[in-house]
């Protein structure tokens, strides 16, 4: 039986990263809904929220998700797997959390394991800093991951403070990687950064789409 996943995230590029991610695993799981609007308006097995630049599992975004009738299982995908964070995720109905440290196999095998009813979280054997797969603003300029998301979320006007509380970093961390993303694009205020970031694609789309078919129409 091939799962029907609709991913969700307000960033174009994230979702159609992970939908390439899984590319390969269509006699597994099909992508039939990306969505950058938080919403899902096709029945599918499991909605993957991302977390990238957006309110992480413990927030009000996995419950709209859960009470939504055409959704059967939400699957938070995250880098940050801190124990506390994934319990409060799962609390608030997610029936799995997923990281983002997995490679696309463990990735695919997780959904079906969710998808049997087996309530999936982080074991702690993948190394979370790992880049394996997906995609985010700003890559193909040397940014990382994390940087991209801290830079989105200056782009979507937040605070520093604001930044660590969603992020659920500390505000030295923020600050840190805020320096290590500005040397990168050659800014050296905000406002440099918010203006690189609204000329790079940083800011959400929030545009609800069909995948392409693989028929390529």
């Amino acid at each position: 039986m091939v799962i029907r996943v609709a991913l969700v995230n307000d960033y174009e590029v994230v979702v159609h990263g992970l939908a390439t991610m899984l590319r390969s695993y269509q006699d597994k799981v099909l992508v039939v809904e990306l969505d950058a609007d938080g919403q899902v308006d096709h029945p599918v097995d499991i909605a993957m929220y991302d977390t990238f630049a957006s309110n992480q599992g413990d927030r009000a975004e996995v419950r709209k998700l859960t009470a939504n009738p055409r959704v059967g299982k939400v699957v938070v995908y995250s880098w940050n797997v801190e124990p506390a964070l994934v319990t409060a995720a799962l609390d608030n109905g997610a029936s799995g959390y997923l990281s983002k440290a997995l490679p696309a196999a463990e990735l695919v095998n997780a959904l079906t394991e969710v998808h049997r009813g087996v309530r999936v979280r982080p074991d702690g054997s993948a190394k979370t800093s790992a880049v394996v797969g997906g995609d985010w603003p700003g890559r193909e300029e040397g940014l990382t991951a994390r940087e991209a998301e801290i830079l989105a979320l200056i782009t979507q006007g937040l605070s520093n403070q604001e930044i660590a509380e969603r992020a659920h970093l500390s505000i030295n961390s923020i600050k840190s990687y805020i320096r290590s993303c500005y040397r990168r694009i050659g800014a050296t205020s905000r406002t440099q950064a918010v203006l690189w970031g609204i000329e790079h694609g940083f800011r959400p789309d929030r545009v609800a789409q069909r995948p392409p078919s693989t028929d390529g129409r």
